[in-house]
């Protein structure tokens, strides 16, 4: 068994494909069941978000193998279409991915310090269900450690980005001034609360939050003067923003394009901006074909986000330097705690060996036997027990021929010279 983690992100495939493996919270609990059915599969963590979905196992390497078909069973796709965008890292460098994820290195906006919290969620999820135990604990723990000292020790995270403010960023380039628009956000989770703080600090005052729960909503508007909607109210919200973003976690999309249409018509036309943050899509693409309506997705970011990176390199190397290390002492743990029971076994083995002669020893003396006599048998049989199995692995790598095996066993047992070319028949 290692640490193996299988997924897709960003980088590797669209947003169409992402959306269908993407899932909701409380799929979590489900899908960690189905891989924790898998004989090959001991510890699971899952970790689903808009730019990301990723499987972090204790597995048999053998699945790691068999990981793309097994996804496609999973969500019924195309074994063909997933290939291409699935990747899997294993062992060591399934760690150093883990703690470049965790650190914001491997996000959309290098740096952005949100993946942490949905890494810890995923985390603590698995651990409610008992899908963790020594190792990925062992490991996540040593990610959260790695990500606190990237945050404390290099300036990857000073004036920290998100996807949230790429999104500002970007309606900054759009409009003259963000003071005098009235923006509509869908969703109160994590990225709205993110998306209405970059805003309020660009002067925006004007705010709507519609969310399926209404004290939900309510709780994040009154913090930055808004108004609370519930989604049923969204057409009559369309029709007064002008600026809408999208980030729930809804399986279908809460915004369609009959209902822009009609927003557009009743606004006279007044250009409308909208931002779908969500995957699975919260905004018909279809909406894209309308006149007066400019929608952008996440993928629609990445130039934005590009721009932000010029700043963060320097100390995402820095930061790399420092994963590299934490993944390093991670392995090293891994490989001692792997070492440990067969030293233990062979200990034990020696040790049953030591008292079996031993108690032979004792009841041949029992018996009136010679002293000296039963002391010369007792170590002659427990030498000849000792030394069998490593006589045996020389004799066997010299009658094969295997000189590389035969030397490190004479060093390990520190005995004669070492063996030349000229000692080889």
């Amino acid at each position: 068994m290692q640490p193996i983690v299988i997924g897709i992100n960003h980088t590797t495939a669209p947003v169409a494909l992402r959306e269908r493996l993407a899932f909701a919270d409380d799929e979590a609990p489900a899908v960690l069941a189905a891989l924790l059915r898998e004989p090959e599969v001991s510890e699971a963590v899952v970790l689903s978000t808009c730019n990301r979905t990723e499987f972090y196992l204790l597995a048999d390497p053998a699945f790691g193998d068999q990981a793309c078909s097994w996804l496609a069973r999973w969500r019924q796709l195309d074994v063909a279409q997933l290939q291409p965008a699935v990747y899997c890292h294993q062992g060591l460098a399934a760690a150093t991915h883990l703690m470049r994820v965790a650190c914001g290195l491997d996000s959309m906006v290098l740096g952005e310090p949100q993946i942490l919290g949905q890494v810890k969620q995923a985390f603590a999820v698995a651990r409610r269900h008992n899908a963790v135990r020594a190792t990925l604990q062992r490991l996540f723990q040593q990610s959260f450690t790695a990500a606190k000292q990237v945050r404390s020790d290099t300036r990857i995270g000073v004036a920290a980005v998100s996807v949230a403010y790429a999104a500002v960023q970007l309606a900054r380039q759009i409009f003259p001034a963000l003071a005098p628009l009235k923006v509509l956000l869908i969703g109160a989770g994590e990225t709205s609360e993110l998306v209405a703080r970059h805003l309020h600090e660009q002067g925006v005052t004007r705010l709507m939050v519609a969310n399926r729960t209404f004290s939900r909503g309510e709780e994040l508007a009154r913090r930055f003067g808004g108004e609370a909607l519930l989604l049923s109210d969204l057409p009559r919200a369309l029709e007064r923003a002008d600026m809408v973003i999208a980030s729930t976690a809804s399986p279908l999309p809460v915004v369609g394009v009959g209902a822009v249409e009609r927003a557009l018509k009743l606004r006279k036309r007044q250009p409308m901006l909208l931002v779908d943050l969500a995957v699975p899509r919260d905004i018909e693409a279809q909406v894209t074909d309308l006149d007066d309506a400019y929608l952008y997705t996440v993928d629609d970011l990445q130039s934005i986000v590009a721009d932000n990176l010029a700043g963060r390199q320097q100390a995402a190397e820095v930061a790399a330097a420092m994963v590299d290390e934490q993944a390093a002492n991670f392995y090293r743990w891994l490989g001692a705690r792997s070492a440990a029971q067969p030293i233990s076994g062979y200990r034990d083995e020696a040790l049953r060996l030591r008292d079996a002669a031993v108690e032979r020893a004792l009841r041949q003396l029992e018996g009136g036997e010679n002293s000296e006599a039963v002391v010369r048998e007792l170590a002659l049989r427990l030498t000849n027990q000792l030394i069998h199995a490593p006589t045996r692995a020389l004799h066997d790598a010299a009658a094969g021929g295997d000189w590389q095996t035969f030397e490190l066993l004479r060093r390990t047992l520190a005995f004669g010279n070492p063996v030349n070319d000229t000692d080889q028949p």
